[in-house]
């Protein structure tokens, strides 16, 4: 997916626009492929620290179970961070919804 120019285009249609952005485990390397991480906080599969800090981003550890929020982005290092990240990612979707419909 990250070899595909239009995937990487989508992705960063939604950062520009702020728009509500999930990334779990090796998800992130979409985003640093796409060059959206320069500045951002997040968490990845482990083994993929250095790629995001390599796409200028700074990684966030957390437990395995643990979610990271930056603004729009909302991250975890697994599937055992299910629970959590998807609770903050609908926590960032609603404030997103709550600002769109004024």
């Amino acid at each position: 997916m990250r070899l595909n120019e239009d995937v990487l285009n989508i992705v960063r249609h939604f950062a520009k626009e702020a728009k509500p952005i999930a990334a779990l485990c090796h998800g992130p390397q979409l985003l640093a492929a796409a060059g959206v991480l320069t500045g951002r906080k997040l968490n990845a599969y482990p083994a993929c620290a250095p790629e995001v800090e390599l796409a200028g981003g700074t990684f966030v550890k957390v437990e395995i179970t643990g979610a990271v929020v930056d603004g729009n982005l909302v991250t975890g290092p697994a599937w055992p961070a299910h629970p959590t990240w998807l609770a903050k990612f609908l926590e960032v979707v609603n404030e997103h919804m709550a600002v769109a419909v004024g």
